[in-house]
């Protein structure tokens, strides 16, 4: 289970972790509705290394991103949820649009995103200069927050 972090603490937590050896993964969105897609990309992610760190984005920029009727779920319980999860170590926030400042300065070993992102992975380019790998993973079909609200308000729910 995780713990969340400021950005600053995150930062400094990283530079603990890449003196103790640690392979430090990372992997950002929304987490809107935490579905099972979520969970084994999730999984994925953190079977490439020691440590995983989820960011979020915060309410505002889901907002700026997918509407005005987004998020579903506030930040701080996306939050609570990434931490409650077993392979996510560390949570934080990230407020701009893309989290490639947040990446720049943490630079994680292994920057991962789903396939669906594979045409534009923010903070590939600062990672991949510092020497880490940058991987798009396959996503779990059937598994989609848009597609789940698509389904709930087909439903009339």
């Amino acid at each position: 289970m995780g713990l969340f972090y400021s950005r600053e603490q995150l930062i400094a937590e990283r530079a603990e972790w890449k003196r103790a050896g640690k392979v430090v993964v990372f992997t950002n969105g929304c987490y809107d509705i935490l579905h099972p897609g979520h969970i084994r990309l999730l999984e994925s992610a953190r079977s490439l290394g020691d440590i995983l760190i989820l960011a979020l984005n915060t309410d505002a920029s889901v907002q700026r991103l997918k509407g005005p009727t987004r998020p579903l779920i506030s930040e701080n319980e996306r939050a609570e949820l990434g931490c409650a999860l077993a392979a996510v170590d560390a949570v934080t926030f990230f407020g701009e649009d893309t989290p490639r400042e947040l990446i720049a300065a943490v630079l994680p070993d292994i920057l991962i995103k789903g396939a669906d992102w594979a045409h534009f992975i923010a903070g590939r380019e600062e990672v991949e200069a510092a020497g880490g790998k940058v991987l798009a993973l396959p996503l779990e079909p059937g598994y989609s927050t848009t597609g789940i609200l698509e389904e709930v308000l087909a439903r009339g729910i």
